[in-house]
C-alpha cells in the first residue's frame, strides 16, 4: 500500500492529507485497485474511473454522519479503501472477506445496501425528508452512473424529488453518454449562479414586483420568464433536469477534485430544492487496458498486470451454448428477436446482436420494460426471446404477470445465472426465479442438467409450445452427463437418470450433476438410489414422482433454490395431498436467507448442498 493511502486508517482520515498530495493519492489507489482485483477479480473499470469524484465526496462529507448513497454499489471499491478498509481489501469478494458492494454491516459509512441499478435516488430521497422530520442537518448525496439513470424508478425519484422540497445532491457519474455538450467554465458559472440563495432571491423579488405594476405588470413578468427559459434551453445544459424542479451544475470534469469540491459544497448550501451534478469521468481511467476495453473490465476474473490479460480458462458456459443457439435459430426463424437489458455480451446476445441488428432490442437497465415491450412484440406476431439475470428479471414480476401471462403470450425467458451465483452475494443470487415464477398461472419453468439439455429445452419452447416460459441454467462451465439415447422432451415430464432402491432423489437442473457425484458416495456403503432429472419444475411430473415415492423410503428434493415456495415444498405438498407417507421427505436447498458472496463450491458446501454432505445427510436418515 503506497505511503498516503497507508495514512487512510479510518473514515475522514483523507482531511488531513495535503491538496498538493492528491494527484499522488489517487495514483496510489489506482495501483491498488489494479493489484487487488487482478487477484480477487471484481469491478475495475468503473472504480478507475470514480477515484477523483470519489475522494472529493470525502472531503465534503464528514463520515458516517452524512449520508453517501451508491446506486449499484459495484463502484465503491474507492470508498471502502477511503473510510479504512485497505488492509482488508485482499479478502474482496472472497467468503467472508470484504463484499464488493457497499455493506452496513461492513461499515457504518456504507449507508445503504445496494446492487440493483437505479434505486438510489429513491432511497436517499427517504433519508432527505426523514432528516427534515427529524430536524437534523446531515447532508445527503447519490451518486447515480448515466446507465442506471435509464431505469424507470429513477425518473420516479426524480419526478418526486423537486415536489418535495428538500435538499438532496444528486451526482450523475456520467462515464458513457453525453446528457449535454461539455461548454466548460461558463456552463459551471451559470449552475453556480443558479444554486446562489441571493440569485434565487433576487428573482423571486424581481418577479414579485413585476406582478404589482397595474395593468401589464403580470403580463410583462410572464413573457420575460418565457424569453427567458427559451433562452435557457439554448444554452444552458440539463434544461431537462431543470424543468423537473432540480437545480442542475455542470457539466464538471470527474477528474479534478478541486472543481468537484466546489461543486458539492455549493449544492449541499441549497437547502430547500435538490441538486443535480453532472460529473464527467473516464471509465478505467489510469490502467491503459480498462480504459481502451471499458467494457471488458467492467467486471473481470483474474488477469495479469503487465498485459490486462485474462488469466481465466476459456471454457464453454451455459450462456455460450445460449448464444450459440440464437445464431442458429435466428437464421431460421425470421420471427425470432432478442430482447436484454444492458447486458448483451453477459446473457450471450452479442453476436446475435450483430448479425441481426434489426431484430436485435437493448432496452437499457430497464427490466420492466424489458418485459412489456416483448409482451407488445409478441403481441404483434413475433417470437421474443427476453435475456436477462435472475436477480434482475425479478424486478419485472408484475410485468410477467400482467402483461405477458395474463394474455398467454409467447415469450421466452432465458433466465441466466439462476441459483448460486458467487462472488457478487446477495443481491445477486438467482436463489428465488422458481418461488417467484412458478406462483404465476400460464408460466411454464424448464431445468435443463447440462449443456446439451440446453438445446433441446430451448427448441422445445420455440417448437412446441405457444404460451410464456422460462428456461433458468447457471453462471459458468456447462455440465455434461454421459448419456446416450436421451429421451426427448414432453410437456411436463421427468426423466429417470439410474434406476436404484430405498432412496428417490428429484434433482432439479444443474444438482443433478451433485445428486449423481453424492449417489457415488452412496454406493460404497451399499445405498443405492433411484435419480430422476426432473426438466420441468412447472408443472412438474407428479404422476411420476408419486409412483416412485411409494416404492422408496426417503424422498430428496435437490434445488438450488429457497426452500419457500421452491420445487420441495412443492413436492411435500403433493405427497402429502396424495397421503403417501411411508416416504420420509428430505429437502437439499438454500434456507430462507440471502446468500453472501463466496465462490460457488464454498457455499454449496457451507449450505450443505455440495455431493459430500447431500450423501452425509441420505446416509444418516437411512440409517436411523
Amino acid at each position: 500500500m503506497g505511503r498516503l493511502l497507508k495514512q487512510i486508517i479510518k473514515e475522514n482520515d483523507i482531511k488531513n492529507i495535503a491538496p498538493e498530495d492528491y494527484r499522488e493519492l489517487a495514483k496510489e489507489i489506482r495501483i491498488k485497485l489494479v493489484q487487488s482485483v487482478s487477484r480477487t477479480g471484481g469491478h475495475l473499470a468503473s472504480n478507475l474511473g470514480a477515484v477523483e469524484l470519489t475522494m472529493a465526496l470525502h472531503l465534503c462529507l464528514d463520515f458516517p454522519k452524512d449520508k453517501l448513497v451508491w446506486d449499484v454499489g459495484h463502484q465503491a471499491y474507492v470508498h471502502k479503501l477511503l473510510t479504512g478498509r485497505g488492509d482488508a481489501f485482499g479478502t474482496l469478494r472472497q467468503l467472508g472477506g470484504l463484499s464488493g458492494f457497499p455493506k452496513v454491516k461492513e461499515n457504518p459509512s456504507d449507508t445503504f445496501n445496494t446492487g440493483h441499478s437505479s434505486t438510489s435516488l429513491s432511497v436517499a430521497l427517504g433519508m432527505a425528508k426523514a432528516r427534515d422530520l427529524r430536524g437534523t442537518d446531515e447532508k445527503i448525496f447519490a451518486v447515480i452512473g448515466d446507465g442506471a439513470l435509464t431505469g424507470g424508478m429513477a425518473f420516479e425519484a426524480l419526478n418526486n424529488a423537486a415536489a418535495l422540497k428538500s435538499n438532496l445532491v444528486i451526482v450523475l457519474n456520467d462515464n458513457n453518454m453525453s446528457i449535454a455538450p461539455n461548454v466548460g467554465g461558463m456552463s459551471n458559472y451559470l449552475g453556480k449562479i443558479r444554486a446562489n440563495r441571493n440569485y434565487r432571491n433576487l428573482k423571486a423579488n424581481v418577479e414579485k414586483a413585476l406582478d404589482k405594476i397595474p395593468n401589464f405588470g403580470h403580463s410583462l413578468s410572464h413573457h420575460i420568464k418565457r424569453a427567458k427559459d427559451s433562452i435557457k434551453h439554448l444554452f444552458i445544459p440539463g434544461m431537462f433536469f431543470e424543468d423537473m424542479g432540480l437545480i442542475y451544475i455542470g457539466p464538471v470534469d470527474g477528474h479534478n477534485i478541486s472543481e468537484m469540491k466546489t461543486a458539492f459544497e455549493t449544492a449541499a448550501s441549497v437547502k430547500d430544492q435538490p441538486v443535480l451534478i453532472h460529473v464527467l469521468t473516464k471509465k478505467g481511467k489510469g490502467y491503459q487496458p480498462a480504459s481502451r476495453h471499458p467494457a471488458q473490465f467492467h467486471g473481470v476474473g483474474q488477469f495479469n498486470i503487465r498485459t490486462g490479460e485474462s488469466l481465466c480458462e476459456e471454457k464453454i458456459t451455459y450462456t455460450k451454448i445460449f448464444g450459440q443457439w440464437m445464431l442458429a435459430v435466428g437464421k431460421k426463424q425470421e420471427e425470432i428477436v432478442s430482447v436484454c437489458a444492458a447486458m448483451p455480451d453477459g446473457t450471450g446476445v452479442q453476436a446475435f446482436s450483430e448479425k441481426y441488428p434489426d431484430r436485435f432490442f437493448d432496452v437499457g437497465i430497464a427490466e420492466e420494460h424489458a418485459v412489456t415491450f416483448a409482451a407488445g412484440l409478441a403481441a404483434g406476431g413475433l417470437r421474443p426471446i427476453v435475456s436477462l439475470y435472475s436477480t434482475f428479471l425479478q424486478r419485472a414480476y408484475d410485468q410477467i404477470l400482467h402483461d405477458v401471462c395474463i394474455n398467454e403470450l409467447p415469450v421466452i425467458f432465458t433466465v441466466d445465472r439462476s441459483g448460486i451465483v458467487g462472488r457478487d452475494g446477495e443481491t445477486h443470487q438467482g436463489i428465488f426465479d422458481i418461488s417467484y415464477l412458478s406462483s404465476i398461472p400460464n408460466m411454464t419453468i424448464l431445468s435443463p442438467m447440462d449443456g446439451e439439455e440446453l438445446v433441446s429445452a430451448l427448441n422445445f419452447v420455440l417448437y412446441h409450445m405457444d404460451t410464456p416460459a422460462a428456461i433458468r441454467y447457471p453462471k459458468g462451465e456447462a455440465y455434461y452427463i454421459q448419456k446416450e439415447n436421451r429421451p426427448a422432451f414432453e410437456y411436463g415430464k421427468a426423466e429417470v437418470l439410474v434406476k436404484g432402491r430405498d432412496v428417490l432423489i428429484l434433482a432439479v437442473g444443474n444438482m443433478a450433476e451433485k445428486a449423481l457425484a453424492a449417489a457415488k458416495i452412496l454406493e460404497e456403503d451399499k445405498i443405492f438410489p433411484t435419480i430422476v432429472n426432473m426438466r420441468f419444475v412447472k408443472p412438474f411430473d407428479e404422476e411420476l414422482v408419486c409412483t416412485l415415492a411409494r416404492k422408496h423410503r426417503l424422498v430428496v428434493t435437490m434445488e438450488d433454490n429457497v426452500y419457500s415456495g421452491g420445487f420441495s415444498e412443492k413436492v411435500q405438498a403433493v405427497l402429502q395431498r396424495e397421503r403417501i407417507s411411508r416416504a420420509k421427505c428430505l429437502p437439499i436447498c438454500l434456507p430462507d436467507v440471502f446468500v453472501e458472496h463466496g465462490a460457488p463450491e464454498e457455499l454449496y458446501k457451507k449450505y450443505g448442498m455440495d455431493e459430500k454432505s447431500v450423501a452425509k445427510k441420505i446416509n444418516e436418515v437411512v440409517v436411523r
